[in-house]
């Protein structure tokens, strides 16, 4: 399973540093079907996108991309919680609870 990390220009090259080989740029104008194709996509594990981008997304596919469990989408930027949410929420546990 790979991991894909959708965004804007900005967001997806420090991904693209990282060594993550399956990033993808988003246009406004084709977002919402761009991010519908890879939550289709059986060899897609994990899909990171921008926060921000969510808002793109009509209110039933935004339900969607949030449901998914395979690929696990975590939205990473400043509309989100910590860290520790955001695994809590990917995976359904608290692994930081003791």
């Amino acid at each position: 399973m790979d991991v894909a990390v959708l965004g804007n220009e900005e967001f997806v090259i420090g991904f693209r540093l990282g060594g993550v080989k399956r990033t993808y740029v988003s246009h406004a104008d084709a977002y919402e079907r761009t991010i519908l194709d890879l939550i289709a996509d059986p060899t897609i594990g994990v899909l990171a996108i921008d926060s921000n981008d969510i808002d793109k997304l009509s209110p039933a596919n935004r339900k969607k991309v949030m449901e998914s469990i395979a690929p696990v989408v975590v939205m990473i930027g400043s509309k989100e919680g910590d860290l520790r949410e955001k695994v809590k929420r990917a995976i359904g546990v608290d692994l930081y609870k003791t």
